[in-house]
């Protein structure tokens, strides 16, 4: 019979090597943006020999930087190449002046979103000291039935797409999250009417998102922008021509023309 160890060892040298690689990278996350070697491997399931040969190879390569304490951060070499993708830099160069022009209106959180699977993804986010707290940060990812980004994202994605959202299970994070399917389809149809979604207490209970689309040259639907505000005391439907006219201005920065798409 074999033990626990040697099975790991023999499920570890069935991956090829470029998964073991990404194993390596995809150990580390937001929680976890520094890790000791040992983390490394329980975390990518590899041996701690074939972690210490990889983790040489991508150190070495610049995909990961070792610091003077001995734990390894995920190096410059990967930020140069994230710095090359469509929906990364590029679109946020293109959208920065329309998202400070939208904070420097409202002082409130400003966000930038893009779709990645079934999670949206933040690029990019203005805040100020007395903005409402979020939990949103550059590179975070949340479910997108429970952000008005993502509801934006959503409803102007493929319906087979929206139906393999709605038939999974929704998560939830305040009484208030769309996590019933049947109103959450009836939230996209919604902001396929109106052009906006308006997200109240989704993943929080003191903050309501307002969010508009941003499009492609073609006239689809790239990001999403948003403002995320107090729930007391603010009126978010309101701030809806704002989101709207930073969410054109962006789509007008990308290529995108009125006629192109809607």
């Amino acid at each position: 019979m074999t033990g626990p160890s040697e099975d790991s060892a023999d499920a570890a040298r069935s991956r090829s090597a470029a998964e073991r690689l990404l194993a390596v990278l995809g150990a580390f996350d937001h929680r976890r943006p520094a890790l000791s070697l040992t983390e490394i491997s329980r975390r990518a399931g590899l041996p701690l020999a074939t972690a210490h040969r990889l983790v040489g190879e991508l150190t070495a390569w610049g995909a990961l930087e070792r610091d003077a304490a001995g734990s390894y951060h995920v190096g410059l070499r990967i930020w140069e190449l994230a710095a090359l993708a469509p929906r990364g830099p590029a679109l946020r160069e293109a959208a920065l002046p329309f998202l400070e022009d939208l904070y420097e209106a409202t002082h409130e959180n400003v966000h930038l979103a893009v779709r990645d699977g079934l999670d949206v993804v933040y690029i990019e986010r203005l805040s100020g000291r007395h903005a409402v707290g979020v939990r949103s940060r550059v590179g975070a990812r949340w479910p997108l039935h429970a952000t008005g980004v993502g509801l934006v994202l959503l409803a102007h994605s493929a319906r087979t797409f929206q139906d393999q959202v709605c038939d999974r299970p929704l998560a939830s994070f305040t009484p208030h999250t769309l996590s019933d399917p049947v109103r959450l389809r009836r939230a996209l149809a919604e902001v396929r009417r109106t052009g906006c979604a308006v997200a109240d207490r989704q993943i929080t209970d003191d903050a309501v998102s307002v969010a508009a689309p941003v499009r492609g040259p073609g006239g689809d639907v790239v990001a999403a922008v948003s403002l995320v505000v107090p729930s007391a005391g603010t009126q978010p439907h309101s701030l809806i021509p704002a989101v709207r006219l930073a969410g054109r201005g962006i789509s007008r920065a990308l290529g995108w023309r009125p006629g192109s798409g809607r």
